[in-house]
């Protein structure tokens, strides 16, 4: 057996004020660490910022690794675990801006950024999208991660599983305008969650922050499903906590060598995944 335990973390991120936010973090990982030894630790998209900042994301971007970083690698350090999160991150441009996922090993080194490729119409006005899905090798195996409306896109999952990831993180700000019926949209997120867990046999961390900003209004609905879309621990209401489970990886090899999702594609079929119309 391959166990390891894992946390998603439901939180309210406060817009604009990302000290405010990094102390919350610090405070969640402490209060996960110190109840039981734990292996991963998700936050959502975004999470040391707010989502509705618009022009002034460009304020609170950094470069990594930075004081954002450097102080949320020093808390995994304290506890020796990984930690994946959401951020603004920027280029030598200071014009030239991503949303962000960090990854950090238990041992404080950043092990890599993804920068979220698939940005809905307000998101482009502030951000450049990325272009690469990178598996990030850790202590226990390799793991993928997946920004907000990037989950959206089946494509995605399937390319981090096809590159050898045995578990996904989503980071999310999963939400709806306040004219918008709220029970849609969280069928939405269940739905795609439970959807890329059962296509690729994967487990699946997903963390969706609560709150309200201008337009939006977030649900949370934070959960860890199994390669079989069976949810292991979750967040069912509007609060701000954590889902926490222990899973076993071996899960993962026995429940596709049963499926056989991944050994009975036919790419030869598929072209027209990746024609761009």
């Amino acid at each position: 057996m391959q166990e390891l335990t894992v946390a998603a973390v439901q939180m309210y991120p406060q817009m604009g004020k990302p000290e405010e936010n990094l102390i919350a973090m610090g405070k969640f990982m402490d209060k996960i660490c110190t109840e039981q030894k734990t292996d991963l630790i998700v936050f959502p998209e975004l999470a040391t910022t707010g989502y509705e900042l618009g022009l002034r994301f460009t304020d609170v971007a950094e470069r990594v690794p930075g004081h954002a970083v450097n102080l949320l690698a020093q808390r995994a350090a304290d506890y020796s675990t990984h930690l994946v999160f959401g951020m603004v991150t920027k280029e030598k441009v200071e014009s030239v801006i991503y949303n962000a996922a960090i990854v950090i090993g238990p041992d404080g080194e950043m092990l890599g950024e993804y920068r979220k490729i698939h940005l809905p119409g307000e998101e482009r006005l502030a951000f450049r999208a990325g272009f690469r899905l990178p598996v990030f090798e850790t202590t226990f195996g390799q793991i993928g991660v997946l920004l907000g409306w990037d989950l959206a896109f089946p494509e995605t999952a399937r390319s981090l599983t096809l590159d050898g990831a045995d578990l996904l993180c989503v980071c999310a700000n999963w939400g709806h305008s306040p004219a918008q019926e709220r029970d849609i949209y969280v069928a939405e997120w269940r739905t795609y969650v439970h959807a890329r867990a059962l296509e690729n046999a994967t487990y699946i961390v997903a963390s969706n922050r609560i709150g309200e900003e201008y337009s939006y209004q977030f649900f949370g609905e934070s959960m860890i499903v199994d390669p079989r879309g069976a949810i292991y621990a979750s967040i069912d209401e509007e609060i701000e906590g954590y889902a926490v489970a222990t899973i076993d990886l071996d899960v993962v090899r026995k429940t596709r060598e049963e499926l056989q999702l991944i050994q009975c594609r036919m790419p030869s079929a598929y072209r027209a995944v990746v024609r761009k119309y």
